[in-house]
């Protein structure tokens, strides 16, 4: 077929492809999936994607299936790959023109002549960059934009790649722009502050958009392309220009006002120009040296300062407040106990910090801190009025310091008054004194005060144990601000609970527990449920109060008639079987014997049914394994609550669902009931709600109870029920229900993939086309990597087959597995995952295979990847051991706060005990599989073979290896 009838049949099948109707949408998609293997096809896209003239949603799926192609078929030894001359035609005519008017679909072609750059340059693609430049450097306002954009993108792509010799191509690539890069930015820049002051707002906005994106390339370039950046004059320079920069952006936010069209931009570029700064801190500590003095005066003086007034906005004040954090806190800065033992960089870097950090400073920062920053805003005490149970969990866990003000605040000042404390704490203690006493509930600003000090000195609590006598405040203070029941006043009373809360741990004298207790049940009834929501105690010391309080609970229980009062003693019930654990075993048996009769009378009140089910729920969990005896009434009732065919399901299914995981976690072994009520689940996963999420951990939670009668019993049903949710799911529901293959797999290699041999083939096939998605490619390799390495044979069985489906040598699909592997190792997170594919492959040597041979560097380079994760330093005796070895099975010794493991948590550990990640030590198995493949190859070849690898990587090998 000539090119003109293959783009029209294309451009046809695209068309459909649009349409809002299945009927014409589906064959057309199933069409065009067919041509992606045939030649030509990409170069008919690329016509299409170029014509400017087709309507735009036809144009812009051309550029979605010709980016796709290029993670299947462009590397060489794909499936189906795409030839070498085909290539170089679709290199040549991607970089043709930049004049793209769609701005999606530039930054589409953008984002694809990248995924080309990331394989092809600069070896086969050598002339991208100088006809980059030069477009960049062009007179034609769009041209200059689209390829300023795929500058970016490509240099982007590039800074990524992680092997030593990508980095040190990177390296020679930043070096040679580094210069035009600088020049380019300074020039966009000035042209925007000339525009934006003759308020020329149209043009000012399109130099913007090229100042950001210059200024997006000299960031990657500065972080990721030199390994000595201080050495460099220019690298330095730029560095130093960024905080003229900065204020000339921040003085312009000032100028332009809130509603003007470049703002958003504007504050774009400002976060930009700040996300330089941080990112050079956190990958060149020492090369940052020279720019302490100037990052501190600069974010200080932003934050803590006038001069902040006016131009600051919430997400650069979080950023300049990181950028102190992060040289306050950081372990280069730091001299050494032993101060000989110091680097001179690390004094040098200390004697900045202790000059620029004076005591007026440091009051100034503290003060400002608390009295500005930790107040409460508006928005938080609407929140507060509207939404009070959103309030009461605001996230502030994780990495939300980065993002987000106040949690960002907090840490901050922990890590100031962590380093400073003796010049922060006196500063603290004064702004305590001046607010003794309770406070004018008709005085807003002071009762925000209030809060603000209280959350400092709760923060503070572990560095201010030597200088509060918390008990003495507690009983003449605090005590008694608890008992002010005014509704403004709730603002203080829930702080001063999160107060003690934080104290109780650090220093409290426990006769004063019982005064506690006291306050705590009458809070219990605070109509505010922010302030009731604040329920905690010390476990220890509450169990002398266990068995009355639990009794007094249980009397109301059954005295109370209504609903919803039933509903609401049941939940502080909950709380306290939660809170307390196994130690509430003694107290429940009258519990449980009521709970069948209430569940009786309440068939006509789901809504009470389900409080009972979250009761169930806790008392499980505080039974543990002896929750087996509430079985001939539990099961009956997960039954009745996850049968869709009930009506009661509409109400109880996500608490039922909830129940029957925990009874199954509890469970010390199945029984013939537990495993029937599995057949509520395959039309459970059909609902596809969003409990899909448990439904996925309850099939998990069986096959590490019992996975033989499990999987011999359900695993069929199960398969095709997968096969089904596959076809049309998201790709975290994809992860989920590779997860239960994958554990399967783990409990039981031989059985687990016997059972689930239907699903394996897609995993193969998206291993090999390098699946896009880089979860749903972790658990590709997690699974394979179990498969390989566990049940070999089977690997090889499904090697042949998916070979002779795809008409390829097995070899050649080998060859491409492990180029795959090698290359998306950066997509797997989990260091038990990284572990287990270096041991996966490695268990493909000693071979005398010329295709595993010539992959060799490759699984080197995972199996040091692997390496650097696993392998820990003794301290004492200089030497490498693998941190996942787990060597004997021990019950753990817990603290009051930890919960004991589940019967479930216990078969984990037993797993792991036999699973070669944790039995296997890594550094060993690389050991013995190059001592193999030397004693099969002989020393000369073996050493041919060692040739390959690259110098740098052999020697920290040797350095791993040394002593075995």
């Amino acid at each position: 077929m000539d090119m003109d009838s293959a783009s029209s049949v294309v451009l046809q099948a695209l068309t459909q492809a649009t349409s809002q109707d299945t009927a014409v949408l589906k064959p057309a998609e199933e069409q065009l999936r067919q041509w992606e293997t045939q030649p030509g096809f990409y170069s008919v896209l690329l016509n299409i994607f170029n014509n400017h003239m087709l309507d735009v949603n036809v144009r812009w799926l051309a550029v979605l299936y010709f980016k796709n192609g290029i993670d299947r078929y462009w590397r060489r030894v794909a499936p189906h790959a795409l030839s070498e001359e085909e290539k170089t035609s679709l290199r040549a005519g991607l970089i043709t023109n930049f004049n793209e008017p769609v701005n999606q679909i530039a930054t589409q072609i953008a984002v694809l002549i990248a995924k080309v750059a990331r394989l092809d340059c600069p070896r086969q693609w050598p002339e991208l960059i100088p006809i980059l430049l030069e477009s960049v450097k062009g007179q034609d306002g769009l041209q200059q934009h689209r390829a300023l954009l795929t500058f970016y993108h490509v240099t982007k792509t590039l800074a990524s790649k992680r092997l030593a010799q990508d980095r040190r191509l990177f390296q020679d690539l930043a070096s040679g722009i580094y210069s035009f890069a600088c020049s380019l930015w300074s020039h966009h820049t000035d042209c925007f502050l000339q525009q934006i002051y003759a308020r020329d707002e149209a043009t000012a906005l399109s130099s913007l958009e090229r100042t950001l994106l210059s200024l997006k390339v000299l960031r990657k370039l500065t972080v990721h392309g030199f390994q000595e950046p201080q050495q460099n004059m220019e690298v330095m320079g730029f560095l130093n220009a960024v905080f003229e920069r900065l204020k000339q952006f921040l003085e312009c936010c000032r100028q332009v006002g809130p509603d003007s069209t470049c703002r958003e931009k504007l504050e774009k570029t400002i976060i930009l120009y700040t996300k330089v700064l941080l990112d050079f801190l956190e990958y060149h500590p020492c090369a940052f040296i020279p720019l302490i003095q100037r990052s501190l005066e600069f974010a200080v003086s932003y934050v803590f300062t006038p001069a902040g007034e006016g131009v600051t906005f919430e997400r650069f004040i979080v950023q300049c407040m990181n950028l102190i954090k992060m040289i306050v806190k950081n372990d280069a800065y730091k001299p050494a106990k032993n101060i000989d033992d110091s680097k001179p960089e690390s004094l040098e870097a200390h004697k900045i910090k202790t000059a620029f950090f004076t005591h007026p400073t440091l009051t100034e920062i503290g003060r400002r801190l608390v009295s500005h920053y930790f107040l409460l805003t508006e928005e938080e005490l609407t929140m507060w009025e509207e939404d009070p149970e959103s309030f009461a969990v605001e996230e502030t866990g994780g990495d939300s310091w980065k993002y987000s003000l106040r949690p960002c605040t907090e840490v901050l000042f922990l890590d100031i008054f962590h380093n400073y404390s003796q010049t922060l704490t006196p500063v603290l203690l004064d702004m305590v004194q001046n607010l003794q006493g309770p406070t004018n509930v008709e005085d807003p600003v002071q009762l925000l005060m209030k809060d603000a000090v209280y959350n400092a000195v709760g923060l503070a609590a572990y560095e201010l144990f030597d200088n509060v006598d918390f008990d003495q405040w507690f009983k003449n203070q605090l005590l008694g601000e608890l008992q002010v029941s005014h509704h403004r006043y709730k603002l203080i009373r829930r702080r001063v609970i999160w107060l003690i809360g934080q104290w109780i741990s650090v220093k409290f004298k426990s006769d004063l527990r019982p005064l506690l207790y006291e306050v705590i049940l009458s809070l219990m009834q605070d109509p505010d449920l922010v302030v009731r929501q604040l329920f905690f105690f010390r476990t220890e010391q509450f169990l002398p109060y266990l068995e009355s309080i639990f009794g007094l609970l249980f009397q109301l229980l059954q005295q109370v008639t209504e609903c919803d009062t039933k509903m609401q003693v049941l939940h502080v019930i909950s709380c306290v079987i939660e809170r307390v654990n196994i130690q509430i075993r003694p107290y429940v048996g009258c519990l449980v014997q009521y709970l069948p009769l209430l569940w009786k009378q309440s068939e006509e009140h789901n809504m009470l049914r389900c409080a009972i089910l979250t009761t169930l729920i806790h008392l499980v969990q505080g039974l543990g394994a002896e929750s087996k005896n509430l079985y001939p009434f539990l099961l009956p009732v997960i039954q009745l609550s996850t049968d869709v065919s009930q009506p009661p399901h509409v109400y109880l299914l996500e608490d039922g669902l909830e129940l029957w995981l925990v009874t199954l976690e509890n469970s010390p072994a199945v029984t013939p009931e537990l495993l029937r009520i599995f057949q509520n689940m395959s039309a459970l996963l059909e609902l596809s709600s969003e409990n899909v999420r448990t439904c996925f951990q309850i099939v998990n939670a069986y096959i590490y109870l019992s996975a033989t009668e499990f999987l011999q019993s359900y695993a069929e049903s199960l398969c095709r029920t997968f096969c089904d949710l596959l076809k049309d799911i998201t790709n975290e529901g994809q992860v989920q229900v590779l997860k239960v293959v994958e554990i399967a797999l783990k409990v039981s290699p031989i059985l687990g993939a016997h059972m689930f041999q239907p699903l394996l083939p897609a995993v193969f096939r998206g291993i090999v086309d390098g699946e896009r998605y880089p979860v749903v490619m972790s658990t590709y390799l997690g699974i394979m990597g179990r498969v390989l390495l566990q049940n070999s044979s089977f690997f090889f069985s499904l090697l042949t087959q998916m070979a002779s489906e795809s008409s390829q040598e097995m070899d050649q699909l080998l060859g491409s597995v492990i180029e795959m592997w090698v290359d998306r190792m950066d997509n797997i997170t989990q260091p038990e995952r990284r572990k287990l594919s270096s041991l996966a492959l490695l268990s493909l040597l000693p071979s005398d295979n010329s295709v595993i041979q010539d992959k060799f560097c490759g699984i080197i380079n995972i199996c040091l990847e692997a390496l650097h994760d696993v392998m820990t330093e003794d301290p004492e005796t200089g030497t490498f051991k693998d941190c996942m070895l787990m060597s004997h099975f021990e019950e753990p010794k817990l603290s009051d706060d930890e919960e004991p493991p589940t019967e479930q948590d216990k078969r984990k550990k037993l797993l792991a005990l036999e699973d070669p990640v944790h039995s296997v030590s890594l550094q060993q198995f690389v050991y013995e599989k190059l001592k193999a493949q030397q004693a099969l190859m002989g020393d000369q070849g073996f050493g041919v073979l060692m040739e390959t690898v690259d110098t740098e990587l052999v020697s920290q090998l040797q350095e791993f290896l040394q002593g075995l």
